[in-house]
């Protein structure tokens, strides 16, 4: 018979007599009034782990993402004060459109790309995460498109660069998501309707988001924002029952580091 405890969260087996949740927490699974989901912008959450923790492995930012969500279960001096639900991860697959660049017409497979094969792993190690539900979008072919860096629309709009110097460096493609704002808002919807939980840890920092805010607390649920340290909208603080952030303050050094676009942190 195992003696170890599972993973925070888990429930005990209708059929299996030993614990289930953490040691000396038996009791939370019947007491605890507060049910959270945790529910985690991936892409977001990559661009401010890259500040926080740096370069990081597939499997340890998947780590710190679980991590991240169960610390919401807990209150300021580390004591178990909700029941998970489930955490919920929103993504897309990594892009696999295959083209030429813009002006030298080199061919290019992204997905053979290192990118690609980090946010692979990435998704495969939460797969594997208890209680993580992992949601993916889409990365439609026909949506992906060459566009100038704003940069350099900015040097060649004064002046400061000719026109003839723009080479394929000077370009990036546009990857647009489909799909994952909606599955988000969703399962809001659902979670709040359902009365499945009692309260929603949202891990973003986008504004699209408030009309599902809006109506999980319309429906008596508790909303709790953790924007990572990130500087927020007005409209998003405003349609929220609180503000928390469990992962480590970044660096003054660290707030200044160029965004990957979402790629692999």
């Amino acid at each position: 018979m195992l003696n170890s405890p599972s993973a925070p969260g888990s429930k005990r087996s209708l059929g299996y007599p030993g614990d289930a949740e953490p040691w000396g927490e038996f009791v939370l699974r019947h007491l605890s009034p507060t049910t959270a989901a945790v529910l985690v912008d991936a892409a977001f959450f990559l661009r401010r782990a890259r500040c926080i923790w740096g370069e990081l492995a597939p499997d340890e930012a998947a780590g710190r993402l679980h991590g991240l969500a169960l610390d919401h279960l807990r209150d300021g001096d580390g004591r178990r004060t909700a029941r998970l639900y489930r955490v919920f991860v929103y993504d897309a697959p990594p892009a696999r459109w295959k083209g030429h660049t813009p002006l030298a017409k080199k061919p290019i497979d992204l997905g053979r790309t290192e990118v690609a094969r980090w946010r692979e792993a990435f998704h495969e190690s939460l797969r594997q995460k208890r209680k993580v539900a992992l949601r993916l979008g889409e990365l439609p072919d026909s949506l992906v498109t060459w566009r100038l860096r704003p940069s350099v629309i900015r040097a060649l709009s004064r002046g400061e660069r000719a026109l003839a110097s723009v080479s394929d460096a000077d370009f990036e493609l546009d990857l647009r998501q489909k799909g994952v704002d909606m599955r988000l808002g969703l399962d809001i919807a659902s979670l709040a309707f359902k009365r499945q939980v009692n309260q929603i840890v949202l891990v973003a920092g986008d504004s699209d988001f408030v009309p599902a805010a809006k109506l999980a607390r319309r429906e008596g649920i508790d909303v709790v924002l953790d924007p990572m340290w990130a500087t927020i909208r007005p409209e998003l603080r405003e349609h929220v029952d609180g503000l928390r952030s469990v992962c480590p303050r970044p660096s003054s050094r660290s707030r200044v580091r160029s965004d990957p676009g979402g790629g692999a942190p």
